[in-house]
């Protein structure tokens, strides 16, 4: 798995876990609506840290514990 899906991925299971559809991740974040869905969408690769770190907070959490989890510890390469 590449990074830009294991976030897409993270940020999936947390707002199910949390009960948070996307635009309220957007309003809690500070962003608009079609900030979180772009970033959701696969064909979209890019994805800028600044953005990231503000869906962070806005599920009220610290970068360590938003990446402390298996997927992000058997990346693929991305250089290929």
């Amino acid at each position: 798995m590449y990074i830009k899906d294991a976030i897409v991925e993270r940020f999936k299971e947390l707002c199910e876990e949390c009960d948070i559809k996307y635009n309220e991740l957007a309003t809690r974040s500070g962003v608009t609506p079609s900030t979180v869905y772009n970033m959701m969408n696969n064909e979209r690769r890019d994805l800028s840290v600044i953005t990231m770190k503000k869906f962070i907070d806005g599920l009220d959490m610290s970068v360590t514990e938003f990446f402390n989890t298996d997927v992000f510890r058997n990346l693929e390469q991305e250089i290929k």
